[in-house]
């Protein structure tokens, strides 16, 4: 299996997101593309100034397509869906990682079993908009003056924040696996998805949901 063309940390201009559940198949494929939409419906930029977002799976169907239902879904919101490949979890990408979003905590707990530093900068993605929330945006640098710096001023402040501001249930940071469940299941979940997404993308831009 080959690593993805990128960077190692901090070498160069751009911050990587990575987006993992189990196959990568539903829930991270969903989560990459409506980041990729939500970074262009703000900057009108498809590279999202600088902010590059992929994803993998911890158990990753190697070379296979999405799901149908997840194609749909990411249809509904007019996100694209096309050119998916999906991809085992591999130590490279956690390397070149700036921001790991994880599906569940398991998820989280394996990306970080894997070492490289990952714990301080893997969430998951609704433990990270439970702690973006409670971040004043007036604390993080301009967006004027790059996106990439105002993304990881975000990741530290979250981080110091996470040992304060504990999930309400051990159910509340977890986005649940449509795999195999109907098309209603799979629009719950991308609907789960995007209201977790969109205080993330406000704080990592600067620039709010056009509405």
């Amino acid at each position: 299996m080959t690593a993805p063309e990128g960077r190692g940390i901090g070498t160069d201009t751009s911050f990587r997101i990575l987006h993992v559940s189990t196959g990568n198949v539903c829930r991270s494929p969903i989560t990459e593309r409506l980041t990729r939409h939500a970074l262009c419906d703000r900057l009108g930029d498809p590279l999202g100034g600088g902010l590059i977002v992929e994803s993998a799976g911890t158990w990753g169907h190697e070379g296979a397509p999405m799901e149908a239902n997840a194609e749909i879904v990411l249809a509904d919101f007019g996100a694209d869906a096309s050119g998916f490949v999906g991809r085992e979890l591999l130590d490279e990408h956690v390397i070149r990682a700036d921001l790991v979003l994880t599906a569940t905590r398991d998820h989280r707990a394996q990306v970080i079993s894997m070492g490289h530093s990952a714990g301080l900068r893997t969430f998951t993605l609704k433990e990270f908009t439970r702690l973006v929330r409670a971040i004043d945006p007036a604390t993080l640098p301009d967006p004027d003056d790059g996106m990439v710096e105002r993304a990881r001023a975000l990741v530290r402040a979250a981080a110091a924040l996470r040992g304060w501001l504990l999930a309400p249930s051990a159910e509340a940071d977890e986005v649940n696996d449509p795999y195999g469940a109907p098309i209603t299941f799979f629009r719950s979940i991308g609907e789960e998805i995007q209201q977790a997404l969109d205080p993330v993308v406000t704080a990592l831009t600067g620039v709010p949901t056009k509405r």
